[in-house]
């Protein structure tokens, strides 16, 4: 499988997340696959293999994934994070 994960698909999944088209089970899966079977942009690897690790655990009671943490993985993806409402 020739999955390339690059950050802005990263905060695309964050964001289908925040708007509720996808669900914490889904989004941890999407990571936990992103993990096993995709490569990353070299210049981003680091990066995001930390948010994808993060997001892999985020069903498990202990990390969760709070929307701070969900605002901080976007910023470090080079994001700023404004809320509207409609």
């Amino acid at each position: 499988m020739d999955i390339k994960v690059s950050k802005e698909d990263v905060a695309s999944k964050i964001l289908a997340y925040l708007n509720r088209s996808i669900s914490l089970e889904q989004i941890v899966d999407w990571a936990e696959d992103m993990i096993c079977e995709a490569e990353y942009d070299e210049k981003d690897f680091e990066l995001i293999k930390d948010i994808l690790g993060h997001l892999g655990l985020a069903d498990v009671k202990e990390f969760g994934l709070s929307w701070d943490d969900c605002y901080n993985y976007l910023s470090r993806l080079g994001y700023q994070v404004k809320v509207t409402v409609h």
